[in-house]
C-alpha cells in the first residue's frame, strides 16, 4: 500500500447516494470494505433520518395556469382539493415585515424558507410556501426539482405545506401578475436509517483524540464527485498514511451520512458519543476539494490562534490557503457546538467553474494534482499537532463563535444590520 492513491476510489462511489437511501448504504459498505482492504477495521453506526413519500403535488395560478412543482416532505398536508389563497412574494426582511401573511401563499426565492419568514408565517397562519431552485438563465430542462425535506427546527414549530418550483417559473409568475394560487400537497412522512462509518487508529495518548470527518452522501440527481466524494477519498488517504505512520495521539475517522439533510450524521455522532467528547481535542473536516478552478480555504470555528498556526505552516510549506474564523456549513459544526475546536478544509470553485447540488457535479471538473497538493498540506499540518509533545491547540470556544453557532443553528436570530 506504499503507493496508495485514494483518487482511484472516486469512481467506486460515483452514483447518487442521498441520505437514508439504499444507495447511501451501499456507499457506506464500500468505504468500510476499503478501510478493511487497507488493513484496518470500521464500524457502521445507524441513526434515524426523516423521509417522505410525496403522493400528490400541484400548483395552479389564478385557477387555470399549472406550474410544475415538487412537494417538500415534513411540511404538512393540504386537503385533497388543496388550499387557495392570495399570492404574495417575499424577497427581503423589509417585505416580510410589511406583509400580513394570514391566508396567503408565499413565493420566496431559494430552496429554504428564511427562519424568520417561517416563524412569522406560523404565527399569522399562512396557507403555504413556494420555494425555488436553479436560476433564471437556465432552461427548465437543465434545472432539477429537488425532493426537499423541511427540517426539524422548522417543523417542530408547525407545518406549512411547501412546494418547490424553478426560478425561471417564479420570474414568469411575477411578470404575469398572478393573484391567487392553489397549492396541493399530500405526503406520507416516515423515518429510515442512515449511517456513519467509523474507524480508529490508536495512539500512545488515548485520552486525546483528533477526529477527521467528511460526509459521503449526495443530494438528489447528483453523483456528488466534488461534493463530497473528494472529502471521502481525502479521509481514506489520511487514514492510510496514519496506518503506516503510527500517530502519537488517537485518531478517529468518521464518514458521515445525511450531511446534506442538515448535518444529521455528525449530529447523531456527537449525541451518541456524549461520554467521549471530553477526550476529543480537535475536529478536522474535509468538504469539497480537488476542483480544477478554485482556491483552498480553512474555516476555523475556534480561537484565532489556530488561524495563526495554519497561516504560519502554509507560508513554511508554500501552500496558498485563505484562513478565516467562522462557522462552516458542514460536519465540523456539531463538534464545534460541543466546544471542540473545529476546522473545515475545502477547495472552493470559482464562479463559472464547478457546481454542486446538481447533475453537473461530475468527475471531469476535478484535478488530481490539486487534490494531492491539498491532502499533502492537511497531512503535514495535522501531523505537527498529532505528534506534538504537548497538544498546541487549547480546547476552548470563543464567545463570538458561540454566538455564530447560535445563529447558524437557529437558537438566536441574527440582529438586523443598521445602516
Amino acid at each position: 500500500m506504499k503507493n496508495y492513491h485514494s483518487f482511484n476510489f472516486l469512481k467506486n462511489i460515483y452514483f447518487v447516494r442521498t441520505g437514508g437511501s439504499i444507495e447511501e448504504e451501499v456507499a457506506a459498505h464500500l468505504i468500510k470494505e476499503e478501510i478493511e482492504r487497507l488493513g484496518g477495521a470500521a464500524n457502521i453506526e445507524e441513526f434515524l433520518v426523516d423521509a417522505a413519500n410525496i403522493k400528490e403535488e400541484k400548483l395552479v395560478l389564478d385557477g387555470k395556469y399549472e406550474i410544475e412543482c415538487k412537494g417538500s416532505g415534513y411540511s404538512g398536508n393540504t386537503k385533497i382539493e388543496g388550499v387557495t389563497g392570495n399570492l404574495v412574494s417575499i424577497s427581503s426582511i423589509e417585505e416580510l415585515n410589511m406583509t400580513n401573511l394570514c391566508n396567503k401563499i408565499i413565493l420566496t426565492p431559494g430552496k429554504r424558507v428564511q427562519y424568520q419568514a417561517y416563524m412569522k408565517a406560523i404565527k399569522e397562519k399562512a396557507l403555504g410556501f413556494i420555494t425555488t431552485t436553479g436560476d433564471v438563465y437556465k432552461n427548465n430542462k437543465d434545472v432539477d426539482l429537488d425532493p426537499y425535506l423541511n427540517r426539524e427546527p422548522y417543523y417542530k414549530e408547525g407545518y406549512i405545506p411547501t412546494v418547490m418550483i424553478r426560478m425561471k417559473d417564479a420570474e414568469r409568475i411575477l411578470e404575469r401578475g398572478y393573484k391567487t394560487a392553489n397549492l396541493t400537497l399530500i405526503s406520507e412522512d416516515f423515518k429510515r436509517n442512515s449511517r456513519n462509518v467509523v474507524a480508529e487508529i490508536k495512539g500512545e495518548i488515548e485520552d486525546e483524540i483528533i477526529t477527521f470527518t467528511a460526509h459521503y452522501d449526495s443530494v438528489a440527481y447528483s453523483k456528488g464527485a466534488y461534493d463530497n466524494a473528494t472529502g471521502v477519498i481525502t479521509l481514506l488517504q489520511l487514514y492510510e498514511y496514519y496506518m503506516r505512520n503510527k500517530p502519537k495521539r488517537t485518531l478517529r475517522f468518521i464518514w458521515c451520512g445525511s450531511e446534506e439533510m442538515g448535518l444529521l450524521g455528525s449530529k447523531a455522532y456527537v449525541n451518541s458519543h456524549e461520554d467521549e467528547l471530553e477526550k476529543i481535542v480537535l475536529n478536522i473536516n474535509v468538504d469539497m476539494v480537488a476542483v480544477t478552478l478554485g482556491y483552498d480555504i480553512a474555516c476555523v470555528t475556534g480561537d484565532v490562534s489556530i488561524i495563526h498556526n495554519i497561516e504560519y505552516t502554509s507560508k513554511e510549506l508554500g501552500f496558498p490557503i485563505h484562513v478565516y474564523q467562522g462557522v462552516y456549513s458542514s460536519d465540523s459544526t456539531p463538534f464545534a457546538d460541543k466546544g471542540i475546536p473545529s476546522i473545515s478544509f475545502a477547495r472552493l470553485a470559482k464562479q463559472g467553474g464547478a457546481t454542486i447540488h446538481s447533475h453537473n457535479d461530475v468527475i471531469e471538473r476535478l484535478s488530481e494534482p490539486n487534490y494531492i497538493k491539498t491532502y499533502t498540506f492537511i497531512i503535514n499540518l495535522s501531523e505537527r499537532w498529532i505528534n506534538a509533545a504537548y497538544f498546541p491547540i487549547e480546547r476552548k470556544m470563543p464567545e463570538n463563535m458561540k454566538d455564530e453557532l447560535d445563529y447558524y443553528l437557529l437558537r438566536k436570530i441574527r440582529p438586523e444590520k443598521k445602516y
